[in-house]
């Protein structure tokens, strides 16, 4: 299978060495390369020798025929290079957030179902070990029913980033749609739609929103979820929760080793272990993450997909678009809260 990458930055950068290291055991090859910055398209095709690069990812889609491309591009960028991928007959994997409004949602819907080629999202906490683990154990009822949980996804203020671009809402969608719709997607995943949500939030001294508290109630559930851009950019990312089960509580922290522990009602403690599908590391990446073992297993299931002709279950285009509609209520809430504060 021949694949394509658009913008070789951070996330670009976790893609392909996860399908540098993919490429030993399936057949993918990176063929195309693109980026407007020269020292890491320069950088990209380094390991990628025989690839060709361009300065645009439109550029790219016009020259290539692709079996699929990633877009890792700012995320108001992604539905025009989406849209036009697809219309070429290309698969696409897109980084979250989809698309940052409604109607970009229906557009990308519209020209998957026109096109009928594969379209999956990088909600990678679907593909994450420790939330895998989570929902098994939400799945089998192994400690009865969950009464609640309490999530995190915590950061420094992005200093990475093209152009400065995650602190401009109009390009970003702000803390909400960048980092605060990974848990909310999960939490979708794992328990369905929200029946109701209340939102409090602080913003930057622009007036970008990045902090917003959450909480929801599910039909035997309730969530509170917490994600934030500190002020200061020397936070460590951590990212954690909480879910405490009829007959134990299950915790998790990112930043500690091991990451789970259970703590179970007859005060027993354990820590179950979680294998991921691939080891690595990319600190080339230049961001905050450098686990890429996420990253690589839902890069390769979405491969496996295209090359076996079945459809993308775990983050299809649908559930993209559907989180990112929850988290823009939640980001005109957010924005509501913080004015009426003022």
């Amino acid at each position: 299978m021949k694949v394509g990458v658009i913008g070789c930055g951070g996330m670009g950068t976790t893609h392909y060495l996860s399908m540098k290291a993919l490429s030993d055991e399936m057949d993918l090859e990176v063929v195309a390369l693109a980026d407007c910055r020269p020292e890491f398209l320069e950088r990209a095709m380094e390991k990628f020798p025989n690839a060709k690069g361009y300065s645009s990812g439109n550029e790219l889609i016009e020259n290539e025929a692709l079996d699929i491309v990633h877009i890792c591009l700012p995320s108001n960028l992604h539905v025009s290079h989406a849209v036009a991928a697809m219309e070429k007959g290309m698969n696409v994997f897109i980084e979250k957030p989809v698309c940052l409004t409604e109607a970009e949602g229906e557009q990308l819907l519209e020209t998957e179902k026109k096109t009928g080629v594969k379209a999956m999202v990088g909600q990678v906490v679907r593909s994450t070990p420790e939330y895998r683990y989570l929902k098994k154990l939400y799945d089998d009822k192994t400690y009865g029913t969950l009464k609640s949980i309490v999530m995190q996804r915590v950061s420094g203020r992005v200093k990475w980033g093209f152009d400065n671009w995650f602190h401009d809402e109009n390009r970003s969608g702000s803390v909400v749609l960048d980092l605060h719709v990974h848990d909310l997607d999960f939490l979708r995943y794992m328990l369905g739609e929200p029946k109701s949500f209340d939102v409090k939030a602080s913003a930057y001294k622009n007036g970008m929103i990045n902090q917003i508290i959450t909480s929801y109630e599910f039909q035997d559930t309730f969530a509170v979820v917490e994600g934030i851009w500190d002020e200061s950019p020397a936070l460590k990312f951590r990212p954690g929760f909480r879910a405490c089960f009829e007959d134990a509580t299950l915790v998790f922290d990112g930043l500690e080793n091991p990451s789970l522990t259970i703590y179970k009602t007859n005060g027993e403690i354990e820590n179950p272990e979680v294998e991921s599908d691939y080891a690595g590391e990319g600190n080339l990446a230049g961001i905050n993450i450098s686990d890429l073992g996420p990253y690589y297993t839902e890069i390769k299931y979405f491969a496996e997909c295209v090359r076996d002709g079945k459809p993308s279950e775990i983050a299809p285009l649908s559930e993209g678009v559907k989180s990112v509609e929850w988290a823009i209520r939640e980001w005109k809430a957010a924005k509501k809260y913080v004015a009426q504060r003022q």
